[in-house]
């Protein structure tokens, strides 16, 4: 359904982030992801995308599916993507700032993320990161963009058909 991923690994209390050279969200810190080719699975598509921007190699069982995002202006839905969650082990070793052919990935605490005065993410990271982080359950997150600027931001529970 949706043509995106991006996943989040988490260290303790730290999120490998990449601050991205090119469009989409150029110049911000996100997570690590991209576009899923013909017939590729949406785990499989994360899977890859992580191993490619960043050199770690993830299996299947590593790597949590956490939802959807969507963004929408007057509640028509013009995008989406599928979100993941890979908890690393507390003493994985992996040496940052790092740049690579994507931009610059360095290890980011949570709260230096969620900081409402952090203009330096995604606007959406911090509105859906927490409950990311918190839920068990996968989650639909829905994001409302007027003039490019995120005006609303709710979630439910995902739907299994979704």
């Amino acid at each position: 359904m949706y043509k995106q991923v991006v996943c989040f690994l988490r260290r303790k209390d730290e999120i490998l982030m990449l601050n991205r050279d090119y469009a989409p969200v150029q110049g911000l810190w996100n997570g690590v992801g991209g576009k899923k080719r013909e017939n590729e699975l949406p785990l499989d598509c994360a899977i890859r995308e992580v191993e490619e921007e960043t050199g770690i190699v993830l299996s299947a069982n590593e790597i949590a599916f956490k939802g959807i995002v969507t963004w929408n202006s007057d509640k028509e839905v013009h995008g989406g993507l599928y979100v993941y969650l890979a908890e690393m082990p507390n003493d994985f070793t992996y040496e940052t700032p790092r740049k690579t052919s994507e931009g610059i990935l360095d290890w980011k605490k949570i709260s230096w993320l969620l900081n409402s005065d952090n203009l330096g993410t995604g606007e959406m990271i911090p509105h859906y990161l927490p409950n990311l982080l918190d839920q068990s359950k996968p989650l639909k997150h829905i994001c409302t963009i007027r003039q490019r600027r995120l005006t609303d931001y709710e979630y439910t529970c995902l739907d299994e058909h979704e």
